[in-house]
C-alpha cells in the first residue's frame, strides 16, 4: 500500500503516520468472502428499484430526505469496453442542529460486488468553518486508487457574501439602483444609476464593509494505492447499499463474516454485520414486518460507528438509525413489495383412451375417409391392370413354393423387374446370390474390369 498527501493553504501541515503503520493490513475473512461468492446475477436483478426516506429528528420533525436508487447500468473501462453492471446513485440533504449538511454517492459494481469506480462528497456548512470532503476510489488493473480530498473553510472575495454592508448616504433620497465605483480601503464610491426625473448630476454614496473574521481556505489531498489481491472482502458504500438488501431478502447474514470497508479517515478497518432479529413496526397505518441488521465500521484509530437498518422482505429499508445519533431516517408509506416469481411445474395431462367410435364427429369423418381411400383404390386398379396380375402371380407362386424366408423370395422373385439389375447367368453357380441390388463399383474399376473381359473373349490359340 502507498501514500500521497498533497495539502495547500496556510493551515496545511503533512500527514503524520499511524501508530499502528507497523501492523499487518486487516483482511476478510473466509466467512465473507464465500458470501460475496454466493451472489448471483438473477438475485441482485430483483433487487433494482428506488426508494426514498425522510430524515427525522428525535421530536418527529422532518429534517430532510435520503433517497437511494439501485439500477441496470452501463459502466465504459479504461479500454473503451462497454458493459452492463449495477448502478448505485444515493443522495441526502437535510439540517442537523439548524446546520445544513448532505451526501451523494455514485457508484458502479461487479455482480460480486466488487469496485469498479466510485465517488461519494459529503459536506457541512458551518457559519465559521465550512467543510466538505470528497472520496474517490477507481480499480486500475491489479490495484485500487483511492483518492481523499478535505476542504475546509470557504474563500471570501470582494465586499459579498456574509460580510455586514452599511451604506452611508449623503443624499437623503431614495434609489432604485446603484453602480459601483472605486475601490479605497475598507470604502467604494457607489453612483445611482441612472432613473427618469433624477438631477443631473447623479448623486453618490459611500459603502463601507465591515470584515468579518473569515480562516482562509484549506485543502488537503491524500492518494492511497491498495493491491488488488490484498482487498479481497473489500465493501464499499455503494456495495454496502446493496449487500444490505441481499441480507433483507435472504433474511439472513452472513454468521461471523468481516469484510473489509474504509473508515472516515480513508483507511482500511473492518466491517461486520449482526443480525438484531425481527420486529413489526408502525408505517402510517400500516404494521410491518422488518428484518433488523447493524453494521459496525471498527476503526482502527477512531470509535466504532453502528447502524442499525430496518429491512423490509424483499430488501426495501424502512428505516436507518445511527447509532448515538438523535435523528434516523423512516419512510413514510409501506412501498409495494416485490415477490420472487414462483416457477410453476410443468402440468402432467394424462393419456386418456380415444374413443372415437363413440365419438359421432369422429365417426363421421373415419367413414367419410375409408370410403374415399376405397373409391381411390379401386379407381387405380382399373386403370392398371397389370397391377393385380403381378400381384396374382406372385401369390400363386409363393403358395406353391412356400418358403421359409418369403422376404428373400419376394426379392428373388421381383430381382428380374430391376431395370439395372444385371442378367442372370444360363448356369447358376453353388453360391446363391444375394438377392439385394449390390452396389456399382466406381468408375476406374469399372472400365478396368470390362477391359478385362474383353480381353479373356479373344481368339482361342
Amino acid at each position: 500500500m502507498s501514500s500521497k498527501v498533497q495539502s495547500k493553504g496556510s493551515k496545511a501541515k503533512d500527514h503524520q503516520p499511524s501508530a499502528q503503520a507497523g501492523l499487518p493490513p486487516p483482511e476478510a475473512n473466509a466467512e465473507a468472502i464465500h458470501f460475496l461468492d454466493s451472489l448471483r446475477q438473477e438475485e441482485l436483478l430483483m433487487l433494482l428499484f428506488s426508494e426514498t426516506l425522510v430524515m427525522v429528528s428525535d421530536t418527529g420533525e422532518p429534517q430532510g430526505e435520503l433517497t437511494i436508487d439501485v439500477q441496470r447500468g452501463k459502466y465504459k473501462d479504461e479500454f473503451g469496453i462497454m458493459s452492463y453492471c449495477p448502478f448505485v446513485h444515493a443522495s441526502s440533504r437535510g439540517y442537523v442542529d439548524g446546520v445544513l449538511c448532505g451526501t451523494s454517492l455514485l457508484g458502479y459494481l461487479s455482480w460480486k460486488l466488487e469496485i469498479v469506480e466510485q465517488h461519494n462528497q459529503e459536506f457541512i456548512k458551518f457559519h465559521t468553518l465550512p467543510m466538505e470532503r470528497k472520496m474517490r476510489l477507481l480499480k486500475q488493473d491489479d490495484q485500487l486508487a483511492v483518492t481523499r480530498t478535505v476542504k475546509e473553510g470557504e474563500v471570501r472575495t470582494g465586499p459579498g457574501g456574509s460580510h455586514a454592508l452599511h451604506l452611508l448616504w449623503n443624499q437623503e433620497q431614495g434609489t432604485d439602483g446603484v453602480r459601483p465605483g472605486a475601490w479605497t480601503g475598507d470604502h467604494m464610491d457607489w453612483t445611482i444609476c441612472s432613473s427618469p426625473g433624477w438631477p443631473n448630476p447623479l448623486p453618490t454614496f459611500r459603502l463601507k464593509v465591515l470584515t468579518q473574521i473569515c480562516p482562509e481556505q484549506e485543502v488537503k489531498t491524500k492518494v492511497i494505492v491498495f493491491p488488488w489481491h490484498s482487498i479481497a472482502g473489500f465493501i464499499s458504500e455503494a456495495a454496502n447499499l446493496v449487500l444490505l438488501r441481499v441480507m433483507g431478502w435472504r433474511r439472513t447474514v452472513p454468521s461471523n463474516a468481516r469484510f473489509l470497508a474504509l473508515d472516515t479517515e480513508g483507511k482500511l478497518c473492518y466491517s461486520t454485520y449482526q443480525a438484531l432479529g425481527s420486529q413489526t413496526i408502525q408505517v402510517g397505518r400500516q404494521q410491518v414486518e422488518v428484518f433488523i441488521v447493524e453494521q459496525t465500521v471498527h476503526s482502527e484509530e477512531g470509535i466504532p460507528m453502528s447502524y442499525q437498518f430496518y429491512l423490509l422482505s424483499d430488501g426495501h429499508l424502512a428505516k436507518r438509525i445511527q447509532v448515538g445519533s438523535p435523528g434516523c431516517c423512516t419512510i413514510t408509506k409501506v412501498p409495494i413489495l416485490r415477490e420472487e416469481d414462483a416457477i410453476e411445474p410443468r402440468p402432467v395431462f394424462e393419456k386418456k383412451p380415444l374413443m372415437w367410435e363413440e365419438d359421432m364427429e369422429l365417426f363421421s369423418k373415419f367413414m367419410d375417409r375409408k370410403e374415399e381411400l376405397r373409391l381411390s383404390h379401386n379407381s387405380y386398379l382399373r386403370q392398371h391392370p397389370e397391377a393385380h396380375a403381378l400381384i396374382s402371380d406372385f401369390l400363386l407362386f409363393l403358395l406353391l413354393r412356400q418358403p421359409a424366408d418369403v422376404v428373400t423370395f419376394a426379392a428373388e422373385y421381383f430381382g428380374p423387374f430391376a431395370m439395372r439389375r444385371a442378367s442372370t447367368p444360363a448356369l447358376r453357380s453353388s453360391n446363391r446370390p444375394s438377392p439385394f441390388r449390390a452396389l456399382e463399383p466406381e468408375g476406374g474399376e469399372a472400365e478396368e474390369r470390362e477391359a478385362g473381359s474383353k480381353a479373356g473373349e479373344g481368339p482361342a490359340g
